[in-house]
């Protein structure tokens, strides 16, 4: 971890003081999350043994929590030394000293910028080492790059460099598997455990998608790479541990049986859309009870779709999970607020928590459709894209979904909410995520949305300032836009994709003013869990 640290005459290297402007303009940051309750009536309806499964897992948890915080900045005890209270909130918040949301700007001091690659490589690695280093094993999602006795660039399995806490891990996922009575949940945790010794998450991940009927579920293991702006290659250890909400996932199980339709609606050439989505995806509701590490740095996840082996997508296709208790909060406390400050009053009636239910859902879905593998001979999509990948899969996420429930309403498949309602919903939610930053994915993909849509007239300021959205001009841009993402991901046009989100993926002077606006009327930009069970 390359840092630059002041040590401090007379004091600990990290007993940081601040003068009084420094700690007021912290403490209003971390303000800016609003403390959400994490708890669940599902829970009452848990075994005895079911309760002791979750006490399990949630040990297993905070041993992934540790784990990010070595690979996304390193010791985390040198922040908890700081001496300043808003100042070590925010960085627990963070986990570190960077501000995720501010495009990852240092707010400890003593520290220089975030590393591209945090503590995934050496800080002093240059390019040339990496091109130069010959081992196929440096683009594995589960080694971190080290240097040997000699100085030379090394591969280490994450099994090996995390081997006292990973083994501790598989303890406590071992006795919550011979604790369990669901078979499926039994397996699975079998599995995982095999995956965690073996850096191979192959069988644990379809055994994952076999698991249909267990009330707990549970989303542990090194998964996603946002963390990684270096490669985008290295994966981040996190869990999320859930509870199935029965009766509104069954109201989602007709969806699964429509990809493959879906998947032939989208507005595009026919040989960008030839995959064929598996239908053994699972559409569910839960409500989380617990997260840790990268899911709980920053701006809170409240969907999920996984796996991301395309492998088990072929085979199985994916599990789409809503977190509805999160997404509930995260409406309530930020969306709705926001589009009652920027969109004009005739239409703040489209404004509807069903509507960003929706929205969300599909959001999750798009991500197992469209193409994966490039029509031009440039390998998969995420290979071709390169570092603009993460960021693009995203933006395709964000419309498709749209563009789906949209024809979903048409065909009468969703009930109770109508296309304005969606379309509303959405143009206010891309707000929300633009406050993201740049230096998150979602931030950047929604940026690139939201300035897409207003150059093609979906909407615009009227004499008041807020936003009309003429729901006609709306539809033609979601289609363009689609048409636009799919394209560039199924040739493999990073070059393109490069050049446009550096173009697009930039706040305007207006949208400024809008989430300085927002700002001033003290509208959370994310949530932080209180966890109560």
């Amino acid at each position: 971890m390359k840092k630059y640290l002041i040590i401090l005459a007379g004091a600990a290297a990290m007993a940081v003081s601040c003068h009084t402007r420094i700690n007021d303009d912290l403490q209003a940051r971390v303000d800016e999350y609003a403390t959400v309750e994490v708890k669940s009536p599902l829970i009452d309806a848990l075994s005895d043994k079911d309760r002791q499964v979750l006490n399990l897992l949630r040990e297993a948890g905070k041993v992934m929590d540790g784990l990010f915080w070595k690979q996304t900045f390193g010791d985390k005890g040198e922040m908890d030394v700081i001496d300043d209270k808003a100042m070590k909130d925010f960085a627990m918040i963070n986990y570190g000293p960077w501000d995720r949301l501010e495009n990852n700007e240092p707010f400890v001091p003593g520290y220089g910028e975030k590393p591209l690659g945090a503590n995934y490589y050496p800080a002093d690695m240059t390019a040339e080492e990496w091109e130069a280093f010959d081992d196929p094993d440096k683009f594995s999602q589960y080694t971190v790059i080290r240097r040997d006795e000699d100085g030379k660039l090394k591969c280490v399995w994450y099994r090996d460099e995390y081997k006292e806490e990973i083994e501790l891990v598989c303890r406590y996922l071992e006795e919550a598997a011979a604790i369990t009575e669901n078979a499926g949940l039994k397996n699975y945790l079998t599995k995982r455990v095999e995956a965690f010794r073996t850096d191979d998450y192959f069988e644990s991940d379809m055994a994952w998608m076999d698991m249909k009927d267990s009330k707990i579920d549970v989303v542990i293991g090194p998964i996603e790479n946002y963390d990684d702006k270096l490669h985008e290659l290295k994966t981040s250890y996190e869990c999320f541990i859930l509870l199935k909400d029965e009766k509104r996932s069954q109201e989602l199980e007709k969806y699964v049986s429509m990809l493959p339709e879906l998947q032939k609606m989208l507005p595009c050439l026919p040989e960008y859309k030839t995959f064929v989505p598996g239908t053994s995806s699972d559409l569910n509701v839960y409500d989380a009870i617990y997260y840790a590490g990268d899911c709980n740095c920053g701006s809170k996840t409240i969907a999920i779709n996984l796996p991301n082996d395309d492998r088990v997508q072929a085979a199985k296709g994916a599990r789409r999970l809503q977190l509805h208790n999160s997404m509930d909060a995260k409406f309530g406390k930020i969306l709705l607020p926001i589009g009652r400050l920027l969109i004009e009053p005739d239409q703040q009636k489209h404004l509807r928590s069903e509507a960003f239910f929706w929205n969300v859902t599909f959001h999750e879905v798009a991500h197992g459709l469209g193409v994966k593998e490039t029509v031009n001979g440039k390998g998969s999509v995420d290979e071709a894209m390169g570092a603009e990948k993460t960021t693009w899969e995203e933006a395709k996420a964000d419309i498709l979904g749209l563009f789906m429930v949209c024809r979903l309403i048409d065909m009468d498949e969703i009930p109770l909410i109508s296309k304005e309602d969606a379309i509303t919903t959405f143009i206010a939610g891309l707000v929300r995520s633009v406050r993201f930053g740049a230096a998150s994915s979602h931030g950047k993909a929604n940026m690139m949305c939201y300035n897409y849509l207003k150059e093609n007239g979906a909407f615009s300021r009227n004499k008041d300032g807020q936003y009309h959205i003429d729901f006609q001009q709306a539809l033609k841009a979601i289609d363009s836009w689609s048409e636009l993402i799919i394209r560039t991901q199924a040739t493999g046009d990073a070059d393109f994709a490069k050049k446009f989100s550096q173009e697009y993926a930039t706040v305007s002077e207006a949208l400024s003013a809008d989430i300085a606006n927002i700002n001033a009327h003290n509208i959370p930009r994310d949530i932080k869990f209180d966890f109560v069970w």
